[in-house]
């Protein structure tokens, strides 16, 4: 009996899902098919996992001798090839090769991100798009939003409470806020208090205070709302203001790399996200502990605009920075 092939809905179906479907047919080889497509094994296993889920068919099968496809993969992989072939034809769309690309990405980040995130980029994209430029804009500049809405910015990445539905977003970590201060700091050798947040003096990282519009540390424009501080300040204030004590802000800097070396010769402290205090400790002469209170955590996001969503170039970068941010070690060791 014929097997009757399930409907699709195909505002389900991400064009660039195909694309990798096509290669994995041809290579029948998850490493081979990446290669092809200057993609990771594990950017083509997760692919591969979104397009089964949405054509309700495991379409190839693990064997010894490579991915063999399935009767519906069999039957799909013609048409499929023809229909991309018209649609490259009728448009001019070229397959994006980032080994020849030329392309220039511009990216907005603070100093923190480009650090742990951007630096990785910079060289990945010197050995797999030698020919691409990178240019990095600050995403503290009050008309981001504006800027990636006529197209200046190609991505943003930092830490958004909204985001408006002409753009799209993707996680690429969860960060807590752990303390940072000198070695030889009097709480170097005992747990951090709350107290101790009231007693000594804080340097702070903001990236936009209330002369520029911030409320509840997020500066909002054109629906979009970026966090300004790199710390949960409401957590703190909150934890002291229950204890009858309030902090003492004696330094707020705009740029987090400059922490380490205010903080050397003085008592103060500074709360920070964890992956930038682990940056911090390799220069060994720093110290980080847990704080003595709860905070919220946050998430870095990346986000770009609607009309990006399919473009071959920018889903390449995308697809750089999910995995770059996946591998790096973002977890707090005291």
């Amino acid at each position: 009996m014929t097997k009757t092939l399930a409907p699709v809905n195909p505002k389900r179906i991400d064009l660039n899902l195909l694309r990798v479907f096509d290669a994995v047919f041809e290579d029948r080889n998850l490493l081979r098919a990446g290669k092809r497509l200057h993609l990771s094994q594990s950017a083509i296993s997760h692919a591969l996992s979104r397009l089964r889920e949405a054509l309700q068919d495991e379409l190839f099968v693990r064997t010894a001798k490579g991915m063999e496809p399935t009767a519906r993969a069999l039957a799909m992989a013609m048409p499929l090839r023809e229909a991309m072939r018209a649609i490259h034809d009728t448009l001019g769309v070229r397959p994006f090769d980032p080994a020849t690309t030329t392309r220039k990405f511009v990216v907005a980040a603070n100093d923190y991100v480009t650090s742990v995130l951007l630096t990785k980029l910079a060289r990945r994209m010197g050995d797999a798009a030698p020919s691409s430029d990178l240019v990095v804009r600050p995403a503290t500049r009050l008309d981001l939003a504006e800027q990636i809405d006529v197209g200046r910015i190609d991505i943003a990445l930092g830490i958004f409470a909204d985001v408006p539905s002409r753009f799209q977003s993707a996680r690429l970590w969860t960060q807590e806020d752990v303390l940072v201060f000198r070695k030889g700091h009097p709480l170097a050798r005992r747990k951090p208090r709350i107290d101790d947040l009231a007693e000594f003096p804080l340097l702070t990282v903001s990236l936009g205070g209330q002369e520029e519009g911030a409320v509840s540390g997020y500066i909002v424009e054109r629906g979009l709302a970026r966090q300004s501080e790199m710390f949960d300040r409401s957590a703190l204030e909150d934890a002291l203001a229950a204890a009858g004590k309030r902090p003492h802000y004696r330094i707020t800097v705009p740029h987090s790399l400059a922490v380490p070396d205010l903080l050397l010769g003085s008592d103060m402290l500074s709360i920070v996200p964890a992956p930038l205090a682990q940056a911090f400790l390799a220069r060994r002469d720093l110290l980080a502990k847990a704080l003595p209170y709860a905070a919220q955590h946050a998430t870095v996001r990346a986000i770009w605009h609607r009309r990006d969503e399919h473009d071959p170039a920018h889903l390449w970068l995308r697809e750089q920075l999910a995995e770059l941010a996946g591998v790096q070690d973002l977890s707090f060791r005291a």
